[in-house]
């Protein structure tokens, strides 16, 4: 039975695996910023605006008598197109470009005067940023036809393009008042005459789609402001008791003086027998205008909503893209002053943490399967210029070691073995062995300069200090990945350090290289397993329970980075998110009076503001600068991202000089903050949800190379 169950398991098909809420909704909510960006553009007419224009062209394809015909053509259905003029004694009015909320209301109060009808060629952008207007125009029993979405010249358009644009203003019409029209007029169009070889195609491919196109008798040129006395002239028709079709404007610009002559060349027509109506009206012909339902109502209702969603978040957005354009800024600015401050401090000649610090420092080195790199850690200390003892606890490792450490059986080195509890319980395994009073934490797969220890403890002369904080440096920085994150720990880490260091509120002491106060171990309980960022809960507590908290630029640990995107993503999503839990365990101190209000007050913002708000906010650059140079303007775009990017490299080089670092590796920062920042904006987003949403994570081990030895001296 058992076996029988077992094959019939085998041969179920797998099910496909989801990929986790956490991974996929960072995606969804970036992609979801762009489309609100295009699709506010789109009803802003941005994205996919055109200004071409066309030049006239030969007329051989255009049957003759469409060009001396009437300006309305139905070239819909089997046999000969036929061209239509208004009858005599009447005038249609058309109005092209809008709805405009300053200058429409006014024309029709000014055909309400005088009980008039009148055609309004809306486009679809301006339908959707106006809906009130359309169903006034509606209400006021005029006609509505279709002036595309955008306002490009046709001919120069794709089959696919044209499409779209009728559709697209089609959808607008139904969700603003649930019609669909059938009149179209062409953007840049005049009086049938000017059909040439490139309109044709276009009025006939509207055609088999079932649109009438309308031309024009008459423009009045008003767009072009020639003053009221000229528009009068070309609206009035210049043999007595024609009819007329008649172009003006009701938006595009100033339309004052458009206004102004309605009021004297209505009433003077109309004492001359005319009669104002609209252009399906004015040939004889029934309503353009048909009511949609069922999909196609719903369909627009929901495009409608979705784009005025889109204008309204729109500055909402631009808010927010300030705040992290002043928050980066002021982060930039604030790192280079106080950097330049605590450099100048701490290199006087005269400068002095007290007397030498000389007693022996126990060296606590957890390790978890560090078989690649264990040998190099502890060569680097036994090269150590400080008297120390080296502890390595082995967490439960299952390869070799133990085997390596013991077998290396370096002077002052003992191992403790202890099964797999995590590095937070590693450690304090150690502290409970160590026997001397100051306490250098490192990680498995760093090595330390012989100097390290010696630089690291110096702080300690000075009996406030708690914890010193060292120089944490990337040793594999050969590959692209490696000296990207080079450029984030001398600039994005140790100018932080700097920072903080003057400000009094050092939110972490490096896992890879840090030296502590037993004293202040044992105030704060050691190291807690309550976050995933042990590191910065520890230096958290340390602040709060008033300990100063330092930082030596001259104790150097060279640490092997991530070397795949992959451990990249694990190893900073796990930092993400242990910082956020860390600051979530320790809001208190924001209440807190002396040295754990200050931290509270002054710290915890800081690192809200600069390591969770700011990165947070910063994908608004990217997303505004593929929108800017995609649909905007693209050297103004390509201007204020080098604007940035040079900001960036003048703090960027300062880190790396203050560091003794070759500068070579900037090269590669304008690649950085084109892909590499991207993941980190994804690891927060996705740190973000993981905490709202009460997932969990546990500890990752990182895959080792042992690639980084013990450095030549800098």
């Amino acid at each position: 039975m058992s076996r029988s169950r077992g094959r019939r398991a085998a041969s179920r098909p797998r099910r496909r695996a989801v990929p986790p809420l956490r991974f996929t909704l960072p995606t969804v909510l970036l992609l979801t910023l762009l489309a609100t960006l295009l699709l506010r553009g789109l009803v802003t007419n941005e994205v996919f605006h055109d200004a071409r224009i066309n030049v006239s062209v030969d007329k051989d394809t255009v049957p003759p008598a469409l060009l001396t015909g009437g300006p309305v053509i139905d070239a819909r259905g089997p046999g000969d197109p036929k061209s239509y003029r208004a009858e005599d004694h009447t005038m249609a009015l058309t109005f092209d470009d809008g709805p405009d909320e300053v200058w429409t209301p006014q024309i029709l109060d000014v055909l309400a005067q005088y009980h008039a009808k009148a055609t309004f060629f809306v486009t679809g952008s301006m339908v959707t940023r106006h809906p009130d207007l359309i169903r006034r125009i509606l209400a006021d029993g005029h006609e509505i036809g279709l002036h595309t979405f955008t306002h490009p010249d046709l001919t120069l358009q794709s089959d696919r393009r044209i499409t779209w644009e009728m559709a697209q203003t089609q959808l607008a019409l139904a969700g603003v008042a649930g019609v669909h029209s059938a009149l179209f007029r062409p953007p840049y169009s005049s009086d049938a005459s000017a059909l040439d070889d490139l309109t044709w195609p276009v009025v006939k491919k509207l055609a088999d789609r079932g649109y009438v196109t309308a031309f024009i008798d008459e423009d009045t040129d008003d767009w072009k402001r020639p003053g009221v006395d000229a528009i009068v002239a070309a609206a009035t028709p210049k043999q007595p008791g024609s009819g007329h079709i008649v172009l003006m404007h009701d938006a595009g610009g100033d339309r004052a003086q458009t206004v102004a002559a309605l009021k004297i060349v209505m009433p003077r027509l109309q004492s001359e027998g005319y009669r104002f109506t609209t252009v399906s009206e004015s040939v004889g012909a029934g309503t353009s205008m048909s009511k949609v339902d069922g999909f196609q109502l719903w369909e627009g209702k929901l495009f409608l909503g979705l784009a005025h969603a889109a204008v309204f978040v729109m500055p909402a957005l631009i808010v927010l893209l300030a705040v992290v354009g002043t928050l980066v800024f002021g982060r930039f600015a604030l790192m280079l002053f106080l950097s330049v401050k605590h450099a100048r401090r701490t290199r006087r000649r005269t400068f002095s943490w007290g007397p030498p610090v000389t007693e022996k420092v126990t060296v606590l080195v957890p390790a978890y399967n560090e078989q690649e790199c264990i040998a190099n850690t502890l060569h680097s200390l036994t090269d150590s210029e400080h008297p120390i003892e080296v502890i390595v606890i082995d967490d439960g490792s299952t390869d070799d070691t133990v085997a390596i450490v013991e077998e290396l059986a370096l002077p002052g080195v003992r191992v403790i073995s202890q099964p797999n509890s995590g590095k937070a319980t590693a450690l304090n395994t150690g502290i409970a062995h160590a026997t001397h009073d100051l306490i250098v934490m490192m990680d498995g797969d760093t090595v330390f300069e012989p100097s390290t220890v010696r630089e690291l403890v110096q702080p300690f002369a000075d009996p406030r200090v708690g914890a010193t904080a060292g120089n944490a440096k990337v040793g594999n920085r050969d590959s692209l990945i490696g000296a990207w994150q080079h450029i984030e720990y001398v600039m994005g880490f140790n100018l932080d350090r700097r920072m903080y260091d003057e400000l009094g509120c050092m939110p972490t002491v490096p896992g890879a290289v840090g030296a502590y106060r037993r004293v202040a171990l044992e105030q704060a309980g050691g190291m807690s397993e309550d976050t995933l960022a042990e590191d910065t809960d520890l230096t958290m507590a340390l602040h709060v329970n008033g300990w100063k908290v330092v930082y030596t630029e001259n104790a150097r640990a060279w640490t092997e980075a991530p070397g795949s995107i992959g451990q990249l993503w694990s190893q900073r999503y796990r930092w993400c998110y242990g910082t956020m839990q860390a600051m979530w365990k320790h809001r208190g101190a924001v209440l807190a009076s002396g040295p754990a209000g200050r931290f509270g007050r002054v710290g915890l913002p800081l690192v809200a503001l600069f390591m969770v708000l700011a990165p947070l906010l910063a994908p608004l650059f990217d997303v505004f600068l593929v929108y800017g140079v995609l649909f905007v303007d693209a050297p103004k775009t390509f201007t204020a991202w080098l604007t940035v990017l040079v900001v960036q490299l003048v703090c960027a080089g300062y880190a790396f000089w203050l560091d003794k670092e070759k500068p070579w590796h900037l090269i590669s920062l304008p690649l950085q903050q084109l892909v590499y920042r991207q993941l980190m904006y994804l690891v927060l987003l996705q740190s973000w949800i993981t905490a709202l949403t009460g997932g969990r994570l546990r500890w990752q081990k990182l895959k080792r190379t042992g690639e980084v030895d013990v450095p030549v001296a800098v």
